[in-house]
């Protein structure tokens, strides 16, 4: 691996992490499937709560599932992204295989195709 790649894959490993720690706080992982994560729910007891503890507990559960999902995206990107590294495939445009250029691969290290086709 050459400098440059290396630098995208420190990156690319330290957002992982990141990524990973926020996922913890508004889910947790798929005890069936480890690969996936689902969004954890409020902290409320439905059947001693009152109405409005309930109504509060599914809104939190209904936002840290929308915080989620987008967090999940990312860290799918940024997975799929250090398995390119590893492969040897990263850094090329997936729609015209021509070189991702490094000022784009420094604003997203995750990017998968060159500026022309973002």
């Amino acid at each position: 691996m050459n400098k440059d790649i290396n630098h995208y894959n420190d990156l690319l490993v330290k957002e992982l992490s990141v990524l990973e720690e926020e996922l913890k706080t508004v889910g947790r992982k798929n005890p069936n499937n480890q690969a996936d994560w689902e969004a954890v729910e409020g902290d409320v007891v439905t059947d001693t709560a009152e109405e409005g503890d309930v109504a509060k507990g599914i809104q939190e559960y209904e936002n840290n599932n929308g915080i989620l999902n987008q967090l999940e995206i990312r860290l799918n990107e940024v997975k799929s992204a250090i398995a390119k590294i590893e492969d040897g495939t990263y850094g090329i445009c997936s729609v015209c295989g021509e070189k991702i250029e490094n000022d784009r691969l420094d604003a997203n290290p995750a990017a998968t195709t060159c500026k022309t086709h973002m």
